[in-house]
């Protein structure tokens, strides 16, 4: 089973997806990668879906990614007499340590390292920014706020800082036992909440050990100020539009999500725009139009994955979301003009072995009409170095590892493939030309062009290009 497109989808899975049938449905329609969302579900639940997502890859023979999502902190307000209150605009409304249920002037916000890390003129936004906060004072207990916009407020409502970097790690305990339940399973990625600095990044990654790729949920507006640290630290990247939503005005965020892309691609690193895509699509069979052209606009960007979240785990319409997905992307890399603009956007190659490498491939591949470029890679490198370029022929991975297969199903335009080692230059270009024909790529006659590093099997260290004719097997 090859996909007829480059950019992969992403689709969470939860009660709607959790039958045998409904996942394999998925897989078939065009999911290429099944998030796991640690916010939901117990662990007995994820064990059952992974062993489900296994079975079928092994049925079907395709490497699937498996991406396990930590919750990350959660900073709520207390409960209300009542259940909630309304807020006036203009009122003073107070948040403080004080255990006692709260009313229309004041509610407990029983996180202490908040009002240290928030000072005169910030904002504070309750429940996904519906209520916005201006902080007039604040001290060691206590933090009084205006209500600038107003609303009803209910219990244990969500709290959001934009304007403040926060004294909080991004992984909680609750996310630390997520973690390594998660790697014990065997899951492709780790994707990391609530992301503000590159130390963020290097901590999971000390824990994860290279057991799993580590994705970067970018959803705090304070990881933009250090954002080409946190590409360059992280494994992956996600557009988590969403929470980003609620910390930046709306009209910021499509700027945001063309640098955030841009600035993955610039350093090679599959990056998923995600939230929101379909999400109509919970209740209706189709799309509206407006989310058509979200996903068609992430796909001519060149993202990695277009990702759908509630749309795939708990709509009434999960199977006919990711197949509207597969072929809004279909037609988008169908265009005349597609080519033309992942051209218009192409980076030049960074000064770096791999790169040289798989630029040159790319000029060889398009001079040359080459049908298919054949990456070897044992850590994932070379492919990804590949499809850093944007090429227009298909990119066939092959690796003798399963779990770099998987974790590469993530990768724009990637065709992963597990095959044993190859020994000598001979070995490679057969088992090049073999894995091509076999999996639909070419037919006898046709060109490919192969990248590789030798020694073989030492992981970065592309450094051998070759070019090879399809002869009859």
């Amino acid at each position: 089973m090859r996909r007829e497109r480059k950019a992969k989808i992403v689709a969470t899975l939860g009660p709607a997806s959790s039958e045998y049938a409904t996942i394999k449905a998925l897989f078939e329609a065009g999911a290429d990668v099944f998030r796991f969302n640690f916010s939901h579900g117990s662990h007995a639940d994820h064990q059952a879906r992974y062993g489900i997502v296994r079975a079928i890859e092994k049925e079907l023979g395709r490497p699937i990614a498996i991406l396990a999502d930590l919750q990350g902190p959660k900073l709520r307000i207390g409960q209300f007499e009542g259940g909630k209150v309304t807020l006036d605009a203009g009122a003073e409304f107070q948040l403080d340590l004080a255990p006692a249920l709260g009313s229309a002037s004041r509610v407990r916000l029983p996180h202490p390292e908040l009002f240290a890390a928030v000072s005169a003129g910030q904002s504070l936004l309750l429940d996904d920014g519906r209520i916005r906060l201006e902080v007039l004072a604040s001290d060691a207990s206590t933090i009084r706020t205006r209500v600038v916009d107003g609303g009803v407020l209910s219990d244990r409502k969500g709290v959001n800082v934009p304007d403040a970097v926060l004294p909080i790690p991004a992984l909680t305990a609750k996310d630390k036992a997520d973690l390594e339940f998660a790697l014990g399973l065997g899951v492709d990625w780790i994707a990391l909440s609530f992301v503000q600095l590159p130390e963020d990044v290097a901590q999971a990654k000390e824990l994860v050990q290279g057991r799993a790729g580590v994705l970067s949920k970018l959803e705090k507006p304070a990881a933009l100020d250090r954002l080409e640290e946190i590409v360059g630290v992280s494994d992956a990247i996600m557009v988590a539009r969403g929470d980003l939503g609620v910390e930046l005005p709306p009209e910021r965020v499509p700027g945001v999500q063309k640098r955030i892309v841009r600035l993955c691609r610039k350093h090679g690193k599959p990056v998923v725009v995600a939230t929101q895509m379909l999400e109509s699509m919970v209740s209706a069979p189709v799309p509206t139009r407006a989310e058509a052209s979200d996903v068609a606009n992430a796909v001519y960007e060149g993202a990695d994955a277009v990702m759908l979240s509630a749309e795939s785990a708990s709509g009434a319409y999960p199977v006919q979301a990711v197949s509207i997905m597969d072929r809004i992307i279909s037609e988008v890399e169908r265009d005349p003009l597609y080519p033309a603009v992942i051209e218009a956007q192409h980076q030049a190659p960074l000064p770096n072995k791999g790169d040289a490498i798989s630029a040159a491939m790319r000029d060889a591949a398009r001079i040359m009409g080459a049908k298919a470029m054949v990456a070897y890679t044992t850590s994932g490198h070379s492919s990804l170095r590949t499809a850093r370029e944007r090429p227009m022929a298909p990119i066939v991975s092959i690796t003798p590892k399963p779990e770099t297969a998987r974790r590469l199903a993530l990768a724009w335009g990637v065709h992963s493939t597990v095959s044993q080692d190859v020994n000598s230059v001979d070995e490679m270009v057969a088992a090049a030309c073999r894995t091509a024909l076999r999996e639909g790529f070419v037919k006898p006659g046709d060109q490919i062009a192969i990248a590789a590093g030798t020694p073989f099997g030492q992981p970065g260290s592309t450094n051998l290009l070759r070019l090879a004719e399809i002869w009859p097997q």
